[in-house]
């Protein structure tokens, strides 16, 4: 297998990063021209207006359980880990993930959202468990 392709999938879950960025700078600008914050409001954000509070969230947590998958991700590739097995569980992890931000800057429905971070965290895991016999030499 190609290493390079568990990149495909760590390209997406930056791309999502950068649309959340994009995401929570068109709230926070709603939110200044509905007068509910003003500009310098952000300097020490202390006070996240209702408009991008859930999206401040959910982008706080793209830098959470990702870093472990960027990590991992990597850690695959340096050693020549990645299979086809790794390459899916990176995609599941990572789709898991568009559909949890999805659901969090939108609804925020905890029963909803919880299941999507259910089966990225397991994804995830399951790739750091077939590092860890990879690089023991047991597979």
């Amino acid at each position: 297998m190609n290493q390079t392709a568990i990149f495909w999938p760590m390209l997406l879950q930056v791309a999502l990063i950068y649309a959340i960025y994009a995401l929570i700078s068109v709230r926070r600008k709603a939110a200044v021209r509905a007068g509910s914050v003003r500009t310098s409001d952000f300097r020490e954000n202390r006070n996240e207006p209702p408009e991008s509070l859930f999206v401040r969230n959910n982008l706080a947590n793209q830098f959470e359980l990702p870093v472990l998958f960027f990590a991992a991700c990597l850690a695959l590739y340096v050693t020549s880990g990645v299979n086809i097995l790794t390459v899916v569980l990176a995609w599941i992890f990572v789709l898991s993930r568009c559909v949890h931000a999805a659901i969090h800057v939108t609804t925020n429905r905890i029963r909803h959202r919880q299941p999507a971070f259910v089966v990225g965290f397991f994804a995830l895991l399951a790739i750091w468990i077939w590092f860890a016999l990879h690089i023991a030499g047991l597979i």
